[in-house]
């Protein structure tokens, strides 16, 4: 856009150096006037496109120039004129040339950012992506976890009530045992008869070892 625009200004410098009458018979007045107009065109060119806030003080200065120019011809200074207007006119093709790099380097880094913005959201969502993926497995972890805690907590309740419903052992009947010794007398010695008597017998409601009770009785006979 920028550019058409100085393309156009220097379009119209162009016809007005062209229009009128031909070099060859153009007075010096006439030269200087276009001249100027030229100048003009190409200063006022260089505004439209913002040259009057990125360079102010070479626009005032190739302003003050074609003042300059314009003051000569009126002077009658015709070919004096024509100079400082053709030197006002070199003045703007600069401004005109700089404002436009300027300018197109300002659109190429507003691009620039817009992408470095446009890459640093796309990243920011990649992120975020991952983020939500992470979150939802360790989720789905705890759940799998909470799952086989309340399995085993099931499990150990279902050994508890089975253990409760299962009666204890039976005790083991208490043992007694009865030993009886009986001496018969023989000729020149004595003589000892022992019987064991091993009685069984079944004692309820005791959880206690079983008691083993041992009677042992000795009869003995001598000459």
């Amino acid at each position: 856009m920028y550019r058409t625009r100085t393309l156009t200004g220097l379009l119209m410098a162009g016809a007005l150096l062209a229009g009128g009458a031909s070099p060859a018979f153009a007075s010096k007045a006439d030269r200087a006037a276009q001249a100027i107009a030229a100048a003009q065109a190409k200063i006022d060119s260089a505004k439209t496109i913002g040259a009057g806030t990125e360079v102010p003080r070479r626009v005032a200065a190739a302003q003050a120039e074609l003042a300059r120019a314009s003051e000569a011809k009126q002077s009658g200074h015709n070919e004096d004129a024509i100079q400082i207007a053709i030197h006002a006119q070199a003045m703007a093709d600069a401004i005109l040339g700089e404002t436009t790099a300027r300018k197109d380097a300002d659109v190429a880094a507003t691009r620039a950012a817009a992408q470095d913005q446009t890459a640093a959201a796309h990243s920011q969502a990649e992120a975020a992506r991952a983020e939500a993926a992470a979150a939802n497995a360790r989720a789905e972890a705890a759940q799998q976890a909470a799952q086989q805690s309340a399995q085993q907590a099931a499990a150990a309740t279902q050994a508890a009530v089975a253990a409760a419903q299962t009666p204890p052992p039976a005790p083991e009947p208490t043992k007694v045992e009865t030993t009886l010794t009986t001496a018969t007398p023989a000729t020149g010695a004595h003589r000892t008869v022992k019987k064991k008597v091993v009685v069984h017998r079944k004692v309820r409601g005791s959880t206690h070892a079983a008691t083993v009770t041992t009677a042992t009785t000795k009869v003995s006979t001598g000459q």
